[in-house]
């Protein structure tokens, strides 16, 4: 009687053939230019994002991670400042905000309005030191590396990603004889805060806000 069943051995060619071209092809994905400088570089642009899309504008970020990496920041000056009422706004094509996909309305109770919980995900100055040399070439930066803060745009205590460069930047103190970074966003960023963990305000209302034009916000916010 003839052996009808099929041939079900794995053909050793077609596997050695895909154990060449698999690793050929990964290489060839993971060298292909992101167009931002390379001099702090580790990390493309793009890793871990995604539309978010009931915040226009603003990406998701890869969000907290156990270890950071320096991240690449845009060429330098190609990101370009704007202002309001002579306050600071950064360039929406370098910096348009990102997210940290751990924050949530939903998880809001056990991430920002649980006390001391930003300091679990901020990346250490290690990291930030060097990314924020990159941010002052990229914003053709010329001031005080001791006055100019390098800036998570939507603030950690927001929800904002802890390390993606679309969600930093460095922000000019433009007060007469200041001596720190801080400014008139951080006590916006506050009062959002509140105003979040509160009931008063969503999430998605408070980001978009401060990542829009923090400067407007604060004026309807912050007063």
């Amino acid at each position: 009687m003839p052996n009808r069943m099929p041939n079900r051995m794995p053909n050793r060619a077609h596997h050695n053939a895909l154990a060449l071209i698999l690793p050929l092809a990964a290489a060839a994905l993971a060298a292909c230019g992101s167009g931002v400088s390379t001099d702090q570089a580790t990390t493309p642009l793009s890793t871990g994002r995604t539309a978010a899309a009931s915040t226009p504008g603003i990406v998701a970020g890869p969000g907290a991670q156990s270890v950071y990496a320096v991240q690449r920041q845009p060429d330098p000056g190609t990101c370009h400042y704007r202002t309001n009422g002579g306050d600071p706004l950064p360039d929406p094509a370098c910096t348009p905000g990102a997210l940290n996909p751990q924050v949530t309305q939903a998880t809001i109770g056990s991430t920002i309005c649980r006390s001391g919980w930003t300091s679990t995900v901020r990346p250490p100055s290690s990291i930030t030191g060097a990314e924020k040399r990159g941010s002052a070439a990229a914003y053709s930066y010329t001031g005080s590396f001791s006055t100019g803060e390098y800036d998570h745009l939507i603030p950690l205590e927001l929800g904002g990603d802890p390390n993606d460069p679309a969600n930093l930047w460095i922000e000019p103190n433009d007060r007469p004889g200041a001596t720190s970074t801080f400014n008139s966003k951080d006590t916006l960023e506050s009062v959002l805060r509140r105003l979040v963990c509160s009931g008063t305000i969503t999430l998605a209302t408070a980001q978009s806000a401060i990542a829009t034009d923090w400067v407007t916000a604060s004026r309807t916010y912050a007063g």
